[in-house]
């Protein structure tokens, strides 16, 4: 996962990466075979906002929990992902391939703004913990169990595939007036070790 540098939104108390967070750290060696790459329909324009009323914002709880069921994840713990050293956001170890982790520089999962969740496709162990993305569409689910027992339902409302050069950091981290979600996830198929792209899941509160 690359990282990228992050300049918090006093106002707002929310945050804008100014170089995208982009996820690096997908690829296979030369002693795993590659899992074949996910195949996402890229969206032509940022999202538009759910038609239906937004559900009523949570009060700020870490999540603990994620489940998609459609990509066959059910993930606990969630990891924290603060900045490293050189101001970057830190993304999960290889050795939490399994794991999804939560920028806890943001907003919680269910709060107004766009919390931001991030997991491997795949590493140089093999696939990880979003290696079935691909699986995900629009109308789907994705529930965040919370530490203060509350779980945030989302449903998803678009995905899209880009190029990590161009990654959309305002469309992802852009505050919103309503509880969002993101799921950031590489893509593409390996180049040089390495996937080129970012897969993104954008979903709303609903409940």
């Amino acid at each position: 996962m690359s990282r990228t540098r992050v300049a918090r939104s006093a106002a707002a108390a929310l945050f804008l990466l100014t170089l995208g967070a982009s996820v690096t750290g997908c690829g296979a060696s030369a002693a795993k075979p590659a899992t074949p790459p996910p195949n996402i329909v890229s969206a032509s324009a940022a999202p538009s906002a759910a038609s239906s009323a937004p559900a009523t914002a949570l009060p700020a709880s870490k999540p603990v929990r994620v489940r998609i069921p459609a990509a066959g994840v059910d993930a606990s713990p969630v990891l924290d992902l603060g900045l490293a050293a050189d101001g970057t956001v830190e993304v999960p170890a290889v050795a939490d391939a399994d794991k999804i982790g939560w920028y806890d520089k943001g907003v919680t999962p269910g709060q107004t703004g766009p919390a931001v969740l991030i997991g491997h496709f795949d590493t140089v162990q093999g696939p990880a913990v979003l290696k079935n993305v691909s699986k995900i569409k629009a109308g789907d689910t994705v529930s965040v169990e919370r530490a203060d027992g509350k779980t945030a339902q989302f449903k998803v409302r678009a995905l899209e595939q880009v190029d990590k050069k161009t990654f959309p950091t305002q469309k992802v981290y852009g505050n919103t007036d309503r509880p969002e979600l993101r799921i950031v996830t590489c893509g593409g198929e390996l180049t040089g070790g390495h996937r080129p792209d970012n897969i993104i899941v954008y979903a709303d509160l609903v409940g």
